[in-house]
């Protein structure tokens, strides 16, 4: 797998309208870089709770919430969302900064290359901060900024309809607005550490090599004692 392959990597986008005109060729973009896919859902297996009651935000078509039996997901394009309505999915129409659910709601909140382009990320992570339950995880998949991929995806996102609008991030920026909005207890894998491979990549513990990393973390309520 050559590099060139990755820059068709498609991203989940809750601002333009490039992912409502083309959610079917992004969908399609998983079957064709399955490799790709697979050592990205083994990342993040490593940090998703089994048997919990989760949400994926910026659910897209359900690529990344089929594997982990998420059941519930948010999406603001239509043409994303049917496509993971098709995958067994119920997806309300929302963003991540406005999410129509009660406090303590879910065991887990998952945001797989959704945070890129949020447009208050503090905001967003203030509302999963919300919803989750106490010792509630939350479980993000980014694409590291200073990562191999994360760079040359800068160079390039004026050329790329899917990346124009992106803002990428690296794995400390991230999380220091995590703790800002009251996240403890960090936790790190990597993968698409070898861009030249061509086989499912065993997940990394930490970060700091792989292009796609994957950042956990926890709620904690800490009650007042008198």
């Amino acid at each position: 797998m050559n590099l060139n392959a990755f820059l068709k990597h498609g991203l989940i986008n809750n601002m333009e309208n490039v992912f409502e005109d083309n959610a079917l060729e992004y969908d399609e973009w998983y079957e064709r870089h399955s490799t790709i896919y697979q050592s990205e859902i083994a990342a993040l297996r490593k940090a998703i709770p089994a048997n919990k009651k989760g949400i994926e935000i910026g659910t897209g078509t359900g690529r990344f919430s089929t594997p982990f039996s998420i059941a519930i997901g948010v999406e603001p394009s239509a043409n994303m969302a049917k496509l993971a309505e098709e995958k067994g999915i119920t997806v309300i129409n929302a963003v991540a900064e406005n999410l129509p659910f009660h406090n303590e709601s879910f065991d887990f909140v998952l945001m797989v290359t959704t945070v890129c382009f949020l447009s208050d990320i503090p905001k967003a992570f203030n509302e999963a901060f919300r919803i989750l339950k106490d010792q509630g995880k939350i479980i993000l998949g980014i694409i590291d900024k200073n990562s191999a991929l994360g760079k040359e995806y800068e160079r390039m996102k004026n050329e790329n309809k899917y990346f124009v609008n992106a803002h990428f991030h690296s794995t400390e920026e991230i999380t220091a607005l995590l703790k800002g909005e009251g996240f403890i207890k960090f936790d790190y894998w990597q993968t698409l550490i070898n861009l030249q491979k061509n086989s499912v990549e065993e997940p990394q513990h930490n970060y700091g090599k792989g292009s796609f990393v994957v950042i956990q973390a926890t709620k904690e309520i800490i009650e007042d004692v008198e």
